[in-house]
Formats: C-alpha cells, structure tokens, sequence
C-alpha cells in the first residue's frame, strides 16, 4: 500500500471528527480538516490544524482541498440538518462529488456510516430514509476502485463505553461505541493493509484497550469484488428500483 502521509478528514470538526484528527495526528499523519467555514473550524480544531474550505454538497467546491491528499476519512453526516433532502445531499451526494472531484485518482478511503444501515424498516430510515443514503455512500466506495474500509459504528458516546473494541459483520448488533476509540479505529483503519476491502460494525466497552488491531481486522471476511453490498448483507435494496440518479452514478463507476 502506498504510503500515507496527508489524510483529508472530511467532517473534522464533528464530535466525531475532531477524535479522527487526533489520532491521526497522534500516529504521525497531517490531518487536513474540510470545512466550509474555516474560522469556525480553527476554534474547535487544535492549534496548528492544516484546514481546507469545502462544500461537499458542490463538486467543483472540493477539486482545491483534494489536490495535495494521500487518503481520505469521512466522518461526515447530516444529523444536524432536518431537511428530509439532507441525507441524499450530504450523507450520499458528499461521497459522490468528493469521488468526482478526485477525478481518476484513488486514494485509500476510510468511510464511516453506522449500525442498521441494512435493516430498512428501522426509524432512523422514516423521512429522509438516512440509513438508504448511507447505505448508497457505501456502494458508491465499494465500486469505486479505491482502496477502502467501511467502518459502520454503534451508538456514539453510549453503552458502556470504554476501548476496548469487538467488530461484527451482517449488520445484526445494537451497542454503543466511544467517539474516542471509534476515531482510533477509523485511522487503524486506513494504516492496516487487513483492513483493506471489508465492511464491519464496531462496538467498544470496557476492558484491556484494543492495541493489536490486524488481529481485530483478520477476525472479518472481505467483501466480494465487485459486489454492491457488504459480505454477509441482507439483499434487501435491488438496483433496478434505485433512483435514477444512484444508478447513473454506479454504472459511471462501473465504466471508469
């Protein structure tokens, strides 16, 4: 794998977020924070933070902030946003414009979505359908020849928290998982070659802090090549009934 030095951190200054830049940092990377508003990024990011201005929801607003990148982690979300558009928007349309703007490039690409993403009759998928969205971001990653991880986490901040991290697959669990170790995951993530090609659920509780972290990737399957969904998801979303937009932009990945 090609070394990482520069990781674009998209929804860096998020609770979330601010978590990935820390680590990221603490394990010798640059984290480059987009923001659209970069003095509002500065007070909340640590001093010294390199930040990039950006919009995700506009393509061509992204070109200058991925020129210079070696990977990417989104931490982004619309959870703030009660527009019902917002997740088609920024949850899947912010993946879409950033793989656009990268034009032919393919950097490696850490993509946080969350638990229930594949069980569509849950309420977070009422309205907007959230959990549709971020399911469609993940497809957008897995055919879009980058080397990734998808990372889909527990409830943030809850449970019983702690560092110690278990990983699942099938989408079947229901745990919360610490922003903090979920940051640290998400940059183990992007450094590991064993974490290459594979979609899991992570949860952390108490416990011995989780240091040995290939042993915790090898304990997952990789997704299929090729393949829309992860390796033990339930097939619930065909493509033939997916907007058109969504397949329009899958059959342009296929392509290219």
């Amino acid at each position: 794998m090609p070394a990482i030095e520069r990781v674009l951190v998209v929804g860096a200054t998020g609770r979330t977020g601010r978590h990935v830049v820390a680590a990221a940092a603490a394990r010798g990377l640059t984290p480059v924070a987009l923001a659209r508003d970069a003095s509002r990024a500065g007070k909340v990011l640590p001093p010294g933070t390199e930040i990039v201005t950006g919009d995700l929801t506009a393509q061509d607003a992204l070109t200058d902030a991925v020129r210079d990148i070696d990977a990417v982690i989104f931490v982004h979300g619309s959870d703030d946003d009660s527009r019902p558009e917002s997740f088609e928007h920024i949850d899947y349309g912010g993946v879409a414009n950033l793989l656009g703007a990268l034009g032919e490039r393919r950097p490696r690409i850490v993509l946080q979505t969350t638990i229930f993403v594949t069980r569509r009759d849950h309420y977070f998928n009422d309205g907007g359908h959230a959990l549709d969205w971020k399911r469609r971001s993940e497809r957008l990653v897995r055919l879009s020849g980058a080397p990734y991880t998808i990372v889909r986490p527990g409830w943030l901040d809850a449970g019983q928290g702690g560092s110690h991290v278990r990983i699942e697959q099938g989408d079947a669990g229901d745990d919360g998982i610490s922003r903090k170790a979920l940051g640290a995951l998400l940059v183990e993530a992007l450094l590991d070659e064993e974490a290459l090609g594979r979609t899991f659920e992570a949860f952390s509780g108490p416990g011995p802090a989780t240091k040995n972290f290939t042993a915790l990737f090898n304990e997952t399957r990789p997704d299929a090549s090729g393949a829309l969904d992860a390796v033990k998801d339930t097939p619930n979303l065909p493509l033939d009934d997916e907007p058109a937009r969504v397949r329009d932009d899958l059959a342009h990945l296929r392509t290219h």
